[in-house]
């Protein structure tokens, strides 16, 4: 067995779970996970669970003894309010690299986000492309990352990994309204022509680049940080078709026009009657990819799933595991969103 211990905070959410049973598939038995929410898992008598919150300094130093790894998945996503997102991404990450540096841990990834790019002109995008936060989400990310680089001015070892949108197994969120859309026989109006191309990823492959990170020899190479996506993707149109072929009800995807589209949500988020926010409905009509070839050449980073791969994937764990989750919902990604209106929608498609 691998003598490493991990701390994984937000070991509960799906990044977490999906994490976590990579790091016991390479030999890792002696986890423990810091998240807020209850970890309900198979797993949870594999894991040393605490409860608690990673803005709890006297809580984050005592899950960091004994520790040698620490990934950092921990954070507010865009449906909190700004004050628990900026305080959960800035000064949670600046608790985790404070209490780190302490016990002297050798190894820390942290996990940020392409949010931090904003809504650029160009793409591919780089790793060293400006970075331009939209919303509190887009700024807690950038914010957090300086934090890592003060953290590497004083020597630690701290690894910035950027993906873009992961799914696959445990991850609902607002993928389960598309994949709920699927299930029950409707099209998929989608924002735009289509045409652009939106690179996602599979958990399984972030994983993967996490572990990278993690028992790279060269401490030089994991110090640093990496765009992580899919290496093959088309059009968003192209991708997202692939899920409703596999629902088998002969639907389509059907473009909407943009500018109409993005007001109309506009409105309905102003009004807690959708589960859209602005992150998602004013950038699904924009290409959005960044290079991987840096992770590729110092991590050995191979991504083995497509976008279509990671969706279709996704969906089937959607659709196996339904009983388990109809009529939940919350702000994670481990719950349906709420659809609100838009689950009226649907009956027109």
């Amino acid at each position: 067995m691998n003598k490493q211990k991990v701390l994984v905070t937000g070991g509960s959410g799906f990044l977490g779970i999906n994490l976590i049973r990579h790091l016991m598939a390479h030999g890792v038995d002696d986890i423990r996970v810091l998240d807020i929410a209850d970890f309900d898992y198979p797993e949870k008598d594999r894991v040393d669970f605490v409860k608690g919150d990673v803005r709890d300094m006297p809580c984050v130093r005592k899950c960091m003894e004994g520790v040698t790894w620490v990934v950092h998945t921990a954070a507010a996503l865009p449906l909190y309010s700004e004050a628990d997102i900026l305080s959960t991404e800035i000064d949670g990450s600046k608790n985790v690299l404070d209490a780190a540096y302490e016990a002297k841990v050798p190894r820390i990834v942290q996990i940020s986000s392409t949010a931090v790019y904003g809504v650029p002109k160009h793409h591919p995008l780089y790793e060293t492309d400006t970075l331009v936060g939209v919303g509190p989400y887009g700024l807690g990310k950038i914010n957090a990352e300086i934090k890592c680089h003060e953290a590497r001015e004083r020597g630690q070892c701290v690894s910035i990994i950027r993906p873009k949108s992961f799914i696959g197994p445990e991850r609902l969120g607002v993928f389960a309204l598309f994949y709920d859309w699927a299930y029950t026989g409707h099209g998929f109006p989608m924002i735009g022509s289509g045409k652009n191309r939106y690179q996602l990823m599979d958990v399984e492959d972030l994983c993967d680049a996490i572990w990278a990170c993690l028992t790279t020899p060269d401490e030089a190479v994991a110090n640093d940080t990496y765009n992580i996506g899919a290496k093959e993707f088309t059009t968003m149109k192209e991708d997202y078709q692939a899920v409703l072929d596999r629902a088998g009800h002969g639907k389509r995807i059907h473009g909407m026009p943009a500018g109409l589209l993005i007001r109309m949500l506009r409105v309905l988020e102003k009004l807690h009657l959708s589960p859209l926010y602005p992150w998602v409905y004013e950038t699904a009509c924009e290409d959005s990819f960044v290079s991987i070839e840096k992770a590729e050449q110092k991590l050995g980073f191979k991504p083995k799933y497509s976008n279509k791969d990671a969706l279709v994937r996704n969906y089937d764990w959607y659709v196996e595991h339904l009983s388990e989750f109809q009529g939940k919902s919350g702000v994670s990604h481990r719950v349906p969103w709420k659809q609100g209106l838009l689950g009226v929608a649907k009956w027109f498609f």
